[in-house]
């Protein structure tokens, strides 16, 4: 009883209570697509990427912090925010926008699955099929309250990572160099894959996802302190995760030269070069993730597109309630798992640059956050303060020119 009079321990049971969101959030960046992404860049360029991973840490958390305090401020989803303040059909664009990007995202979860369980030897005719299934059941059988569990604990299953990446051997003294001095080319390579990898770690679906899910959790600004803790363990371990991929990539495949153009690619070359265990856990690791992520971005783009029009959503609510959220939860996981089903098709491409589609259309979303979260009428006292608005305007122009840069380079580039 002593114990639990402690304002240490008290402390920590609300923290976990009210956790969830952010780790959750963050984690599903870490999908098939972003792991694809970072495969890609550790392979290409090695540990030269590496600088980039703090200052996403740092513009990761400011995000991510201002969508879970508008969710605990308003009661609303951000969503919900832009069509009251700038009307259905400015909504209307931003969402069919968002809706064409996630699509692909969705797509690129299910191949995802498709790549892990072939290096299991299971066939993409029955893991599509029986992945398609678990997702839909999970969200519609379960309370939000054990689908969170869930997500939770597949959060834990991204350690996989880490311990590849040690497996690889990789030389510390030069990645913990390439971690603090920048290095940057105007290579479209080199701007292609850091725009990929801004926009696949701080991805534009998952400021709605953020701030529906504190919406439905019931977090207020009571509660919020906590909720901030949420947010950065979150951003920190996503970043963290994402930087073993790389370091795993780097230390094998480029250094021998080897280039790959997807995560199943680096998880086979990984065998002969860091031994079967590294190449078992990065498989693990793709499998859970492209699950993962195939139940979370559906839900995110129903969440949106709901609140967007004014339509009934929320996984405690039961289909009568929310017809429309679930309709489009279902058709959006019978598209994704059924466009991969269609032999021999192959979506590399979309789940790499689907991430770069994130990456650009990422300015745009923060442009409508930034409105609404320095607007009084809406934030009262909540408003942000000078330095969150200075880290997320610099993140603003940072990604307008990469993309500047990335269409310049790509065209005029020989």
């Amino acid at each position: 009883m002593k114990l639990l009079k402690s304002p240490a321990l008290r402390r920590l049971f609300l923290f976990l209570a009210i956790m969830g969101p952010g780790i959750i959030t963050s984690n599903v960046d870490n999908d098939a697509g972003g792991i694809t992404t970072y495969s890609v860049a550790g392979a290409a360029l090695g540990y030269k990427i590496l600088w980039l991973f703090i200052p996403m840490i740092v513009a990761l958390v400011v995000i991510q912090e201002m969508c879970t305090r508008m969710g605990a401020v308003t009661g609303k989803g951000l969503a919900d925010l832009i069509r009251e303040r700038f009307g259905v059909k400015i909504t209307f664009y931003a969402m069919t926008g968002l809706l064409l990007g996630n699509l692909g995202n969705i797509m690129s979860e299910f191949a995802g699955v498709a790549a892990s369980m072939e290096l299991f030897g299971v066939s993409k005719y029955i893991s599509l099929p029986l992945a398609a299934l678990f997702t839909w059941w999970l969200v519609l059988r379960w309370s939000y309250k054990v689908v969170e569990r869930v997500f939770l604990a597949a959060c834990l299953i991204y350690f996989c990572y880490i311990f590849s990446g040690y497996l690889a051997h990789p030389d510390w003294g030069e990645v913990a160099k390439q971690l603090v001095v920048p290095h940057f080319t105007f290579n479209s390579t080199y701007v292609v894959i850091v725009v990929g990898i801004i926009g696949t770690t701080i991805a534009p679906w998952m400021q709605f996802y953020i701030q529906s899910a504190v919406v439905e959790k019931g977090i207020t600004v009571k509660d919020y302190t906590y909720t901030k803790y949420d947010v950065i363990v979150g951003s920190i371990m996503v970043n963290l995760i994402a930087l073993f991929i790389v370091i795993s990539c780097a230390a094998t495949l480029h250094v021998h030269g080897i280039k790959v153009d997807s995560a199943k690619e680096a998880a086979l070359a990984l065998t002969p070069l860091a031994g079967p265990w590294a190449s078992t856990l990065f498989a693990i690791g793709l499998l859970n993730a492209s699950l993962f992520s195939a139940s979370i971005l559906p839900l995110s783009t129903a969440y949106f597109l709901c609140e967007a029009f004014g339509i009934e959503a929320g996984i405690d609510k039961s289909w009568r309630e929310a017809p429309a959220f679930y309709w489009l939860y279902t058709v959006l996981i019978i598209i994704g798992a059924g466009v991969i089903l269609v032999p021999n098709i192959s979506l590399i491409a979309v789940m790499f640059w689907s991430q770069v589609v994130n990456g650009i259309m990422l300015p745009f979303v923060l442009i409508f956050m930034l409105y609404l979260v320095n607007n009084k009428d809406i934030m009262g006292d909540y408003v942000n303060g000078p330095i969150f608005n200075i880290i997320s305007w610099v993140t603003v122009v940072i990604m307008i020119s990469l993309s500047l840069v990335m269409l310049w380079t790509s065209l005029f580039q020989t």
